[in-house]
């Protein structure tokens, strides 16, 4: 039976698949786009849920606020997170996002709703 965090998880996992590759957003960010400001942990736990989901999930392009790799150690090994990025182009350095402004992808001006 669906419930209504499987829900939330299935739209978090669609915006996240409609961030450009090269490109980073925020927890906070998709949970603003969804009406729902409040629950950045929420959009946390669901990308903590995005591995194995078909069609896949970035979920190495959403970072925290400050663009720090805050979900690493949900990936198969914590290293992967950034070795992901990096392989897009985005510079890693202390497990922050280098240029992360110029980087971020902000989805409530690139997608309609």
């Amino acid at each position: 039976m669906a419930t209504k965090d499987d829900s939330f998880f299935q739209m978090v996992f669609a915006v996240a698949r409609e961030v450009p590759p090269g490109r980073v957003t925020s927890y906070g960010a998709i949970a603003k786009y969804l009406g729902t400001s409040g629950s950045a942990r929420m959009v946390g736990w669901a990308m903590n849920q995005a591995h194995g989901q078909s069609p896949a999930v970035p979920a190495h392009r959403i970072v925290n606020r400050n663009g720090l790799l805050t979900g690493k150690h949900h990936f198969a090994y914590p290293e992967q997170m950034q070795e992901l990025l990096e392989k897009e182009g985005i510079e890693v350095k202390e497990d922050q996002v280098v240029l992360f402004q110029e980087l971020y992808w902000d989805p409530t001006k690139e997608l309609e709703l």
